[in-house]
C-alpha cells in the first residue's frame, strides 16, 4: 500500500504473464498487503481484549494510528522480501537495475535499443510493470530479450514479492542484467526497494525541466538519471542547463547522461555505463 495513495488493496489482482509461453498466473493472494493485513487484525483482536488498569473499556488505536502502523508492517515487509532479492541477485551476478518514470518518457525505447545494441554482449532479461496489457513485454519480447509483465490492476507500483515471484518465472542467468520497468509514476515506487542495485530515473525533454523539483523523492533516490528525447529539445523549448541545475539541486551525486533513445545519440555513454555497472 502507498503512503499517498493506498492504491493496493486485497481485491487487487497482481497477474504475471510469461511471454515466451503464454502462461499467466495471479499472485496477488501472497502478497504484501495482506500478509501485513493479517498481521494487523491478529495485532486489533489482541487491543479488544486487552483492559488498562482501572478502565472498563478495551483500549483501541485511532483510525490515523492504525493506517500508520499498517502502513509501516507493509513496508518493512517489503524491505525483508527486497533483501532477499537483493541477496538472489548478488549470489547469481545479476545486475539489477529499477527503472523509474513518468508514462511515456520512454523507458520501452530505451530498452529495446539496449537490447539490439548489447545483444552478441550481454544476455539481458526484463520485467515489464504496468497496470493493464503485455503490450511493452511483447515489445521486449521481439526486441530480443526474455519478458515478463507483471499487470498490477490499480496498483501504480511494483513490490518486491511481485519481483520475487516474476524472477522464478523469468529466471536470469549468472551474469545477465536484469531491468525491471516500473509502472509510469514518479511518486509511489520511490517508497519501495525492490532488491535492485539501483533505481535509474528517466525523464524526457518534452515534460520540461522542472520534473526534479516536482518529484524530489524519486530523484533523491535515482543514481542515475537519464534525459531522453534530447533529439527533441530544440523543438519542444527544453533548457537543459535548467534541467541539469534541478537535478543537482535535488540529488548532488546523481549521475547524469543525456541522449535520445530514438536517434540513438548519446547510446554509447549509456552502454559503456551499463558494462562498468556490470564489472563492479
Amino acid at each position: 500500500m502507498c503512503g499517498t495513495c493506498g492504491c493496493s488493496d486485497t481485491a487487487n489482482a497482481v497477474k504475471i504473464t510469461d511471454l515466451s509461453t503464454g502462461a499467466t498466473q495471479t499472485v496477488r493472494e501472497g502478497s504484501i498487503l495482506n500478509a501485513s493485513r493479517a498481521e494487523q487484525d491478529h495485532h486489533a483482536h489482541d487491543e479488544e481484549h486487552h483492559h488498562h488498569e482501572g478502565d472498563d473499556q478495551p483500549h483501541r488505536h485511532g483510525p490515523g494510528g492504525e493506517i500508520i502502523s499498517l502502513e509501516t508492517a507493509i513496508l518493512q515487509k517489503n524491505d525483508q522480501i527486497a533483501e532477499r532479492n537483493r541477496g538472489w541477485f548478488e549470489g547469481r551476478g545479476v545486475l539489477a537495475l529499477n527503472l523509474v518514470s513518468s508514462p511515456g518518457a520512454g523507458k520501452t525505447t530505451l530498452l529495446e535499443a539496449t537490447i539490439k545494441a548489447l545483444e552478441n554482449d550481454i544476455k539481458i532479461s526484463v520485467i515489464e510493470g504496468d497496470q493493464m496489457t503485455t503490450n511493452d513485454a511483447e515489445r521486449i519480447r521481439d526486441a530480443g530479450a526474455n519478458a515478463v509483465q507483471i499487470n498490477t490492476g490499480a496498483g501504480c507500483h511494483l513490490e518486491a514479492d511481485m519481483i520475487s515471484d516474476a524472477v522464478k518465472t523469468l529466471d536470469p542467468v549468472a551474469g545477465s542484467v536484469l531491468f525491471i520497468e516500473n509502472v509510469g509514476n514518479l511518486v509511489c515506487p520511490a517508497m519501495f526497494d525492490l532488491g535492485e542495485r539501483m533505481k535509474i530515473a528517466i525523464i524526457s525533454t518534452t515534460e520540461g525541466e522542472d520534473k526534479p523539483l516536482k518529484y524530489p523523492h524519486m530523484f533523491r533516490a535515482s543514481e542515475l538519471v537519464i534525459i531522453n528525447k534530447m533529439d527533441l529539445a530544440p523543438h519542444v523549448d527544453f533548457d537543459e542547463k535548467a534541467c541539469l541545475e534541478n537535478i543537482k539541486s535535488v540529488n548532488p551525486n546523481a549521475d547524469i547522461l543525456l541522449l535520445s533513445a530514438k536517434s540513438k545519440d548519446g547510446i554509447d555513454q549509456w552502454l559503456s555505463y551499463l558494462k562498468n555497472q556490470l564489472s563492479s
